[in-house]
């Protein structure tokens, strides 16, 4: 398996050191070198590589800016690496591999390597699976997608048509279902609810967010190529650019 790797560091040093590190493995191509958070952001969005070596302190954007940023679906296997151990934590939380604390030797970075040409191996399977699935779930005909949800609210069961909800926003393992000026929690994660709403009626616009396209009334451009979304109600949600796409932007 070829590996396309990059190194994202705003210390010339720091980069000749990782790339040293690189050199003589066989299977290994580094694609890019980024000085700063923006230029790590388009180059990824570009090249889509597999392997990302990222510094966390950077210019224009951090290294969690960067992958909060970018498309949830084209992630690449991360490795932190960073002089600074407050910042662990959090880059376990955005589901880091590792987490390189400088000054590191051979020996640690070649566990972190290990580490991800196996992340890697085990993602290659799970592709494979994914698509065997895709294809079972095509030839499956008439696919339906749900017209309405049962919802408890206070002591009742309720069952909320889809067409009346406005938009809907993740709340831990649940979301929570905005329908006028009612709100309605419901055990269920985004991923899989998104999974079972009919794309040509729901999108989502960021992360945390699903919304009823025929609610749209504007679209305003907002930082970052980001967008103002502004419905009906005059409740505005945020579009965030990795998921443009999903309204044909």
């Amino acid at each position: 398996m070829n590996i396309r790797a990059m190194i994202v560091d705003d210390e010339p040093l720091a980069c000749e050191r990782i790339r040293m590190l690189l050199d003589g493995e066989p299977d290994l191509e580094i694609v890019s070198e980024c000085r700063n958070g923006n230029d790590a952001l388009r180059a990824m969005e570009k090249l889509n590589p597999d392997l990302v070596f990222l510094d966390v302190q950077m210019p224009e954007l951090t290294g969690f800016e960067v992958l909060d940023r970018l498309d949830p679906s084209r992630t690449p296997v991360v490795v932190f690496v960073t002089a600074y151990d407050q910042y662990a934590l959090k880059a376990f939380e955005v589901s880091a591999l590792d987490y390189l604390l400088k000054p590191f030797d051979r020996e640690r970075f070649k566990r972190a390597l290990d580490r991800a040409r196996a992340e890697l191996d085990r993602r290659k399977a799970g592709a494979v699976n994914e698509k065997v699935l895709k294809l079972l779930s095509e030839l499956q005909r008439g696919k339906k997608y749900v017209d309405k949800l049962i919802v408890r609210a206070g002591g009742r069961v309720l069952f909320l048509r889809a067409d009346e909800i406005d938009w809907i926003e993740a709340a831990g393992n649940y979301v929570r279902l905005h329908a006028g000026k009612e709100e309605y929690l419901y055990r269920e994660t985004m991923t899989k609810l998104e999974e079972q709403l009919n794309p040509d009626r729901f999108a989502r616009i960021h992360r945390s967010t699903i919304v009823n396209i025929e609610r749209i009334k504007e679209l305003q451009p907002w930082f970052r190529g980001d967008y103002m979304i502004l419905l009906r109600d005059n409740s505005k949600l945020l579009l965030s650019r990795t998921y443009r796409g999903r309204l044909n932007l």
